[in-house]
């Protein structure tokens, strides 16, 4: 569990991935902070508590290398929000429902959390997989099934 500040200056008990506990713990580990001091864990360049705009640069100073092995980072503007964005739609992907997803975000509404979480690609393809057959009321298989143009353009999606 870690504490984080956030927007609005709401404070939150965030439970972490262990992956990501235990790369926390190697940080702390090598840069000898003291967990239980009131000092923040990541700090400017300053040594003052990292802001929004700090990440922002963070994320965008590691993002451009990485772009170099994957091309789509190269237009991306990350920001902060990004990473709660990015925590949404994988919760929303493991099949986590979005009221316990806006709960987790820390949402006052669910209705914040449709705003934002949406389905991607994959997940679309997903749903359809899962859709009845298009057979019409009759048994019979509807027009647009016969014309196989159309489906190998849907399938090209």
């Amino acid at each position: 569990m870690t504490k984080i500040v956030g927007k609005g200056r709401k404070t939150r008990i965030c439970p972490l991935w262990p992956q990501t506990a235990q790369v926390i713990k190697e940080f702390v580990t090598k840069n000898e902070l003291n967990l239980h001091s009131a000092a923040p864990v990541f700090c400017n360049h300053r040594g003052e508590r990292l802001t929004r705009f700090g990440i922002r640069y963070v994320f965008g100073k590691y993002c451009r290398p990485a772009a170099v092995n994957c091309p789509s980072l190269g237009v991306k503007r990350l920001h902060p929000h990004s990473a709660r964005h990015s925590c949404a739609i994988y919760l929303l992907k493991s099949g986590v429902g979005l009221a316990d997803i806006s709960k987790w975000l820390g949402h006052a509404s669910s209705d914040t959390t449709n705003r934002y979480a949406t389905i991607d690609l994959d997940m679309k393809r997903q749903a359809l997989a899962k859709a009845a057959a298009p057979h019409s009321p009759l048994g019979r298989p509807t027009q647009w099934h016969k014309n196989t143009s159309v489906l190998e353009w849907l399938e090209s999606l």
